[in-house]
C-alpha cells in the first residue's frame, strides 16, 4: 500500500478492517467520530489523494462555487471534515453514480450535520463507519489476549495478571484515548481535554445545527453528565442538576443539547434490551448515557485521579464507562451491538451484546475487582440467565465479569472473568 497517503508513526485501528470492507462493498465510506479521535489519519490510511476542508479554506470555496471540481483525483479520494462543506456531499452521490465504481471517496467528518445537508441519504452508495477513542487494545495497553469474537463462539477466558493497579487505570480513564494525547501524563491531557470541552460549549455544539445555545448552560450540563455518567439519568434530573438549587433547564433544552451533543459524537446512548423473559417483571426502558470516552467526564468535572481513587463508587461508574468505549469497538469489528438490562425487580446487567441478527447474546458485569464484587457480578449474570426466556432467546453465548486487572479465568459454570487489560476484538 505504498501508493496510499497512511502517516508516519500510524498506530493501527480496529475500525481499519471495517473501512476496507467497505471500500470493496461501497461507492463512498463516511467516517464519523468525536474530533481529535483519528478519523483523519485512518482515512489517510485508506487514501490516495485528499482534500482538506478544516485548514484550507480555499477547498471550502471551491466546494461552493464547483464542487465536482474538487473531487477529481487518484482514489480513494478523501473528503477531510467535509461537514464544512456540505455542498459536497450531492455533488459526491452524483459522482459515485457517474463512475459507478466502488471505493471512489472517503469522507471524514465530527459532526453529523442536520438532515437538509445530506437530504439524499446516500442510501445504497454510501457505508458509514463509526470511531471512537482508541481502545486500551489500539493503543498497546491490552494484550488483546482474550478476543471478545473468540468469547462470542464459545471460547474459553484465560489471562496471566496485568500488573496494573487501581492507580494505573485511574490514570488510563483520565487520560483517555486520544491519539495526539497517548504520551502525556493525564494531567498535561486533563489541560487539553478541558480546553476542549471548553471549545465544544462555546462553538461547536451552536454550530452543529446552526442554534445558538447559552455556553455556560452547556458547561453546566456537560458537568451534570459527568457526575451522572453510566446511568440512565432523565432529562428533567438534568436540567434541575445544572441549576444546582437556582435556575434550572427546562427538560426539551436539555433534549435539544444533549442532541447536539450527539451530533458532534462527543456523547453516546446505550439503549434498554428487551428480551423475551421467563417472569412477567417489567423492562426499563430509559437509556444510559455515556461520553464518547471517560476522560470527557473527568474534565468536565475538572477531577482527577486522586478524586477517584477517594470515590470508589465514582470511578465504578467510570470505568464502566472505559469498558463501554472498548466493548463498543471490539463489538461492532465482530457485527455485535451493545445495550443493557433493567428490570423492575432491580436487576440490572451493565452491558448487553446482541448480534446483528439477533440470533446470539452475550452479557457482561463491569467490575473493579475484588473478590466478592467480582463474584456479586457473577450472581446478577446468573440471575440474568434464570430470567431470559431462553427457549425464545436462545442460550448466552457468553456472560462475563470485566475487571480493571486481575487474572483472566472461568468458573466452572462457563462464566468468564476478564481484564479490560487482555480483552481485545
Amino acid at each position: 500500500m505504498s501508493d496510499r497517503l497512511t502517516p508516519l508513526g500510524y498506530m493501527p485501528r480496529v475500525a481499519d478492517r471495517e473501512v476496507e470492507r467497505a471500500l470493496r462493498a461501497s461507492p463512498a465510506v463516511v467516517i464519523e467520530g468525536p474530533r481529535a479521535c483519528g478519523k483523519t489519519w485512518t482515512g489517510r490510511r485508506h487514501a490516495r489523494s485528499e482534500v482538506p476542508f478544516d485548514a484550507v479554506h480555499e477547498n471550502r470555496l471551491a466546494a461552493q462555487v464547483d464542487p465536482r471540481s474538487i473531487l477529481e483525483g487518484p482514489v480513494p479520494r478523501l473528503l477531510d471534515e467535509w461537514q464544512l462543506a456540505p455542498d459536497v456531499w450531492n455533488a459526491m452521490r452524483r459522482a459515485c453514480d457517474d463512475r459507478g465504481q466502488k471505493g471512489q471517496f472517503i469522507l471524514t467528518g465530527s459532526a453529523d450535520p442536520p438532515d437538509d445537508a445530506t437530504r439524499h441519504t446516500g442510501t445504497g452508495r454510501i457505508i458509514r463507519v463509526r470511531m471512537r477513542p482508541m481502545s486500551l487494545f489500539e493503543s498497546g495497553e491490552s494484550s488483546g489476549r482474550v478476543s471478545l469474537g473468540g468469547l462470542l463462539d464459545a471460547g474459553a477466558s484465560s489471562a496471566p495478571a496485568s500488573g496494573l493497579d487501581l492507580p494505573d487505570v485511574a490514570d488510563l480513564a483520565c487520560r483517555g484515548g486520544w491519539p495526539n494525547l497517548l504520551g502525556d501524563p493525564p494531567a498535561v491531557a486533563q489541560r487539553q481535554l478541558r480546553s476542549y470541552l471548553d471549545e465544544i460549549s462555546r462553538t461547536d455544539v451552536s454550530r452543529v445545527d446552526g442554534t445558538a445555545r447559552d455556553p455556560v448552560g452547556v458547561r453546566r450540563l456537560l458537568a451534570s453528565l459527568g457526575r451522572n455518567t453510566s446511568t440512565d439519568v432523565t432529562y428533567r434530573t438534568l436540567g434541575t442538576d445544572v441549576g444546582g438549587g437556582g435556575d434550572t433547564l427546562h427538560p426539551e433544552t436539555v433534549k435539544s443539547y444533549l442532541s447536539a451533543l450527539s451530533r458532534l459524537f462527543v456523547t453516546e446512548e446505550l439503549a434498554a434490551w428487551r428480551p423475551h423473559l421467563r417472569s412477567r417483571a417489567e423492562l426499563r426502558r430509559r437509556p444510559k448515557r455515556y461520553f464518547c470516552d471517560p476522560s470527557l467526564a473527568v474534565a468536565a468535572l475538572r477531577a482527577n485521579r486522586d478524586h477517584l481513587l477517594v470515590d470508589l463508587s465514582f470511578f465504578g461508574l467510570l470505568f464502566e464507562s472505559l469498558v463501554v468505549r472498548d466493548l463498543s469497538v471490539y463489538a461492532r469489528a465482530n457485527d455485535w451491538e451493545l445495550s443493557y438490562y433493567r428490570d423492575g425487580s432491580g436487576l440490572e446487567v451493565d452491558v448487553i451484546l446482541t448480534s446483528s441478527d439477533h440470533a446470539g447474546w452475550a452479557a457482561a458485569e463491569v467490575k473493579l475487582g475484588g473478590a466478592e464484587p467480582v463474584e456479586q457480578g457473577a450472581r446478577t449474570l446468573r440471575r440474568l440467565r434464570e430470567r431470559v426466556d431462553t427457549a425464545r432467546m436462545g442460550e448466552p453465548r457468553k456472560l462475563m465479569v470485566i475487571t480493571a486487572g486481575g487474572y483472566g479465568f472461568e468458573y466452572p459454570d462457563g462464566i468468564a472473568v476478564v481484564p479490560i487489560t487482555a480483552l481485545g476484538p
